[in-house]
């Protein structure tokens, strides 16, 4: 190596390493992610593809802004809850809650006696708040985790009693038989696709049952010939009922008639009702259990409990969420929509594109014959991919050769960001 090697002017990693940009890198990314950039700036520089002078601006160039690799995106599809978006935003009091969970906290703890206590006992005891029909309530990590635990602890090794016009794929292949046969449990199919009796479930009821399970169906509808059983019915049967309500809400919403609600369903006779907690509730990822008291601590003292159980991150959101203020997905699906057209003339007439009418749905499964009346900015469907490629992702939905950028789920707030972002793939 010559003395006029440029490879003799690259810097040392200490002194690039030493950048004020790269400390305060170092501090929110770790020591590793930032070396790596450093060491990899250094090799382009090496090979002459970078100039010496500019490896650290290359190496924080190439450094992310966060620790995670999830990318903040604005949902633009006009669907309240997309499952691939991660369903519903937070509220500003849930992200409040998780940053004050984050460190040490009582979650199981008593500060007055010293003694352990209840986990989640705050949680708890706003959820019973909230659905004064249920004696007990439990939290475990998902909608599909509190069903199985359910099924596990009332009916291993024993029949589950489910009409086959509820026997559901709940999504990504997942079907409802399979996962009850994962427990362990029998299934025992009554009635038909369409049409399902009381009788059908008396006549199935043995001493062989652990439970009657009904299924609301969320994401799809049997209409024509048909009948079902409500969870009224089947009181008086000898066997716990369980609902399974799917979509989460606690209480019932006129906007959604059709939707099945914790508070009623429990009134009208349910044993059990299971939910998800980040759908229609508006919280973090989980599943509900909410109904009498010695079923719920049945499920409690059962030894998957302890697998399935929720962090102190979750506990706190979804306590936020239940307390606290309207959520996002409330805001979202009551959305007016005149607030809505306002909104899309004014990015009309800053970017361009034609203001159409645009339903939105619920998502998430729930509400399928639902539409969200609103409006959406109609631009060429070649900037669909461009828009979700730029900083921040737009997430836009392509109908009609067109990409329509609904604002029913983008924060008012955002709406500089987003004709920013629009602005920049139209250059």
């Amino acid at each position: 190596m010559t003395s006029t090697d440029p490879r003799r002017r690259v810097p040392r990693t200490d002194v690039v390493l030493a950048d004020p940009r790269l400390e305060a890198a170092r501090a929110a990314l770790g020591e590793a992610a930032v070396r790596e950039a450093v060491r990899t700036a250094q090799d382009r520089a090496r090979t002459g593809e970078l100039d010496p002078e500019a490896v650290a601006d290359a190496a924080v160039a190439a450094l992310p802004a966060r620790a995670t690799s999830l990318r903040q995106v604005l949902n633009a599809t006009g669907v309240v809850l997309h499952t691939n978006l991660g369903r519903a935003p937070l509220s500003d009091a849930a992200r409040e809650a998780i940053g004050a969970a984050a460190g040490y906290v009582d979650v199981e703890y008593d500060v007055v006696t010293g003694q352990r206590a209840r986990r989640g006992r705050g949680t708890l005891a706003a959820l019973r708040a909230a659905v004064p029909a249920a004696e007990d309530v439990l939290v475990v990590n998902n909608g599909a985790a509190a069903l199985v635990l359910v099924t596990t602890a009332l009916a291993a090794g024993r029949e589950v009693v489910l009409s086959r016009g509820e026997m559901v794929e709940i999504g990504d292949g997942f079907r409802l038989p399979d996962l009850i046969a994962s427990t362990g449990a029998r299934l025992r199919e009554v009635g038909t696709t369409n049409r399902t009796s009381r009788r059908d479930y008396a006549t199935a009821v043995g001493p062989d049952t652990g439970c009657i399970l009904k299924v609301h169906p969320s994401n799809f509808r049997v209409e024509g010939f048909t009948a079902a059983v409500d969870v009224s019915e089947l009181r008086g049967l000898g066997v716990p009922v369980v609902a399974d309500i799917g979509s989460g809400l606690l209480a019932r919403d006129p906007l959604l008639p059709d939707e099945p609600d914790a508070a009623s369903t429990l009134a009208a006779g349910a044993d059990l009702v299971t939910c998800s907690g980040d759908k229609l509730l508006g919280g973090p990822q989980a599943g509900l259990v909410l109904g009498r008291g010695d079923l719920v601590e049945r499920l409690r003292r059962h030894p998957l409990a302890r697998a399935l159980r929720v962090d102190k991150l979750t506990l706190a959101a979804l306590e936020a969420t239940v307390r606290g203020p309207l959520t996002p997905t409330a805001r979202y699906l009551h959305a007016d929509p005149a607030a809505l057209r306002r909104r899309a003339e004014t990015l009309a007439a800053e970017v361009g594109g034609q203001v159409v009418p645009s339903d939105g749905a619920v998502g998430g499964g729930g509400a399928p014959g639902v539409a969200l009346p609103g409006w959406a900015l109609a631009l060429p469907a070649t900037l669909a991919e461009p828009l979700r490629a730029g900083d921040p992702a737009v997430v836009c939905r392509v109908e009609r050769d067109r990409c329509l950028v609904d604002l029913r789920c983008v924060p008012e707030s955002a709406d500089p960001l987003l004709r920013k972002a629009i602005e920049a793939v139209l250059l």
